[in-house]
């Protein structure tokens, strides 16, 4: 069925700038493929043909879902070509990233799992089409989106905006949202973020800095990049706890937990490549999944190549075909944590 062991990979510029082609590279040849950069300002044909598609295509796709003419016949073109060739292993599928893309409908994706009976929990969220406050507020009574809340853009990627957000503390801030949006009940969880990041049937985690607690009151709406705060060396003021907060316990992660986490969610987005945040609500103890990402940066995942090498190969083996870009079936006995 596969005729040759060529992977094609496409990523934006500022992500392969992040990417040790050496390395990955010598870790293709060690399991027996070759590994090119596909040219999409060129014909895929000619550059074929290949076995496998790796890609992060997320902001090509969304701004082809804004409108953009050129986005637009870029993914036109590379799913053109996947239909002609429903033999080439596609990772991650691209209608499956496209729901991701969508803050709105991936968080109801998560809700319609199993995963409370974990205690875990999406946590209330609404989308805000509109800036009619009053329509706002029924909408936000209505999925019981309580104060504060954190309000997101809708699309999830294709610009720095993507992670332009906001903490709205009272109705009458409610003009600072900006719509499309959408609104998502906050959880205080001491700062601590925990980032899931799964390859295949393998999830590795870290500890992230996050916000610090917040509850309801007449303050100012917060307005923060969420990269910012997030990351591993974040020295961001929103992360320092007040002085009442820091005796608070601190709940340590089950891997356990995040374990079927990345399990489910796999199985819920039928993707391979997915980052997944994860907060630990104080007092309670349960896990709140906050977002989710394809492809992430998958900074300190050890030994990320052979990971992903691990993934392709397990695909290409079990002669996976075009139904299974619609259809991928998990077993989550088979996740493997290597924290």
């Amino acid at each position: 069925m596969f005729g040759n062991k060529r992977i094609a990979c496409w990523m934006s510029e500022k992500k392969s700038q992040k990417v040790k082609w050496a390395e990955f590279e010598q870790v293709c040849s060690n399991y027996g493929y070759e590994l090119f950069k596909l040219d999409l300002e060129k014909d895929i044909e000619n550059q074929g043909p290949f076995s496998v598609f790796l890609h992060k295509l997320t902001d090509i796709i969304a701004l082809a879902n804004q409108g953009d003419a050129k986005s637009k016949n870029t993914i036109n073109l590379v799913e053109n070509y996947i239909s002609t060739h429903p033999e080439i292993i596609v990772i991650d599928p691209i209608p499956n990233v496209r729901q991701l893309l969508d803050r709105y409908k991936a968080y109801s994706i998560i809700h319609a799992t199993d995963l409370h009976k974990h205690g875990v929990f999406t946590p209330n969220f609404c989308e805000i089409t509109t800036s009619n406050n009053q329509k706002t507020v029924e909408e936000l009574n209505a999925a019981c989106v309580t104060y504060p809340f954190i309000c997101k853009p809708s699309l999830g990627h294709g610009s720095k905006k993507a992670h332009e957000m906001l903490i709205v503390f009272n109705e009458g801030n409610l003009r600072d949202c900006k719509p499309p949006c959408v609104a998502q009940a906050f959880i205080n969880h001491n700062a601590i973020l925990y980032k899931i990041f799964i390859v295949g049937d393998q999830y590795y985690f870290v500890e992230r800095p996050s916000l610090k607690n917040f509850h309801a009151s007449d303050q100012k709406t917060i307005f923060f990049d969420s990269s910012d705060v997030s990351k591993a060396d974040s020295q961001s003021s929103l992360s320092v706890l007040d002085l009442e907060d820091e005796q608070i316990p601190k709940t340590r992660p089950d891997p356990i937990i995040l374990g079927k986490i990345a399990c489910t969610l796999r199985k819920a987005f039928k993707m391979d490549l997915l980052g997944v945040d994860v907060v630990i609500e104080n007092f309670t103890g349960k896990y709140a999944i906050i977002d989710v990402n394809a492809y992430p940066g998958y900074d300190g995942f050890p030994n990320f190549y052979h990971a992903l090498l691990k993934c392709i190969v397990d695909q290409v083996n079990s002669g996976i075909n075009t139904e299974r870009k619609h259809n991928l079936k998990v077993d989550c006995l088979n996740i493997i944590k290597t924290n």
